[in-house]
């Protein structure tokens, strides 16, 4: 969510009908369309987190992925939570009733949200490149206590990089004694130039330049290596994680793009139309959409999170045997075993003909 950007948007003033039907079609549509991302975006990761630490507390330990896609619907989830304060904004024409100190930690949430999720990608892709590359050698890498440890840094290095949202992030003045939330900077023709660029580079273009040259070498070594591989249900898996962390990827700076382009642009652009604007909440949408479709990109490409879904969500049903015993005063009492239980020797199973159901 950028602020200062988005409240500073002014209107041409040539062909000013064709800008008043673009505005009332964006403000009638899109609080509509960021309210499905929202609904959506809130099940589905909830949905992947109920799944992984159901599978954690009930059968097994958290692998690394595990760690990274758990962690990751984290920050998704997050990032969406400051979704109804950007259509109660579309819906109150760009004004802020929430006070300064909200402003500054959803301005702050929001941003850290958008960082913690690039560098989960990129720690994703650097585990990917482990195991695909190395699989042997780094082994005692891979652990879940690393991941661990991983995660934690990128929270402390995304927290460092968004200083400047902390310090500037506020309440600016609006006409009839209104407010909307912005980043106040200091000198802002010079401040936005240079923080826009900022944004840009930790936020989006090292990161990818990192992703796509590591991706490029589990590719080459993929399709020149001649040693001797793990076995290969243990290649299979790999295969299958690392599939789904390039589409995860592939997504993410996807839907990324537009937005991060459209703030280059927005740089050399003195007075954006309406058009430009109606642009840009499409780009913010495409940002939001992001977080909505990850837990349905594990869902569709991973056939070990469809079983532990399954599992997480399935009821309970055991189905019920009765076995008769003998109280010392002469009267039977029913025993109810599970299915599938070893029966004692010389046990006899009755059926009876009516049967409390608990």
């Amino acid at each position: 969510m950028d602020f200062l950007n988005r409240s500073n948007v002014s209107a041409g003033s040539a062909n000013l009908t064709t800008d008043k039907d673009v505005a009332l079609h964006c403000g009638a549509s899109l609080p509509v369309i960021f309210g499905v991302i929202c609904f959506l975006g809130i099940v589905g990761n909830c949905m992947v987190m109920y799944t992984i630490m159901k599978k954690t507390k009930c059968r097994a330990k958290q692998t690394v992925p595990d760690i990274f896609i758990l962690n990751l619907s984290i920050v998704d989830l997050l990032f969406l939570l400051g979704m109804p304060f950007l259509i109660h904004q579309l819906l109150g024409n760009g004004t802020w009733h929430f006070g300064a100190a909200m402003c500054t930690v959803i301005t702050a949430l929001d941003s850290n949200s958008q960082i913690v999720s690039t560098y989960i990608l990129t720690a994703m892709t650097l585990d990917r490149y482990l195991a695909t590359v190395h699989p042997i050698r780094f082994n005692y890498v891979r652990t879940p206590r690393v991941a661990t440890l991983v995660i934690a840094l990128v929270w402390g290095l995304s927290l460092l990089t968004i200083i400047p949202v902390w310090m500037y992030a506020g309440l600016m003045p609006l006409p009839d004694g209104l407010v909307a939330c912005a980043l106040l900077l200091p000198d802002p023709v010079t401040d936005t130039y240079w923080f826009t660029l900022y944004q840009f580079f930790l936020a989006f273009a090292i990161p990818l330049a990192i992703i796509c040259l590591v991706f490029f070498k589990i590719l080459q070594h993929m399709s020149t290596s001649v040693a001797p591989l793990p076995p290969r249900s243990l290649r299979v898996r790999t295969k299958k994680v690392t599939r789904m962390a390039v589409a995860i990827c592939l997504a993410f700076f996807i839907c990324w793009a537009p937005y991060y382009i459209l703030q280059l642009v927005h740089l050399g652009v003195q007075y954006p139309s309406l058009a430009f604007s109606y642009a840009y909440n499409i780009a913010i949408s495409m940002g939001y959409a992001n977080s909505c479709i990850n837990p349905f990109l594990y869902i569709i490409l991973s056939e070990t999170f469809k079983r532990q879904f399954a599992r997480a969500v399935r009821p309970i049903n055991r189905k019920f045997r009765v076995h008769p015993s003998t109280t010392d005063g002469g009267s039977v009492s029913v025993r109810m075993v599970p299915e599938g239980a070893q029966q004692e020797p010389g046990s006899r199973e009755v059926l009876p003909s009516n049967v409390a159901s608990h």
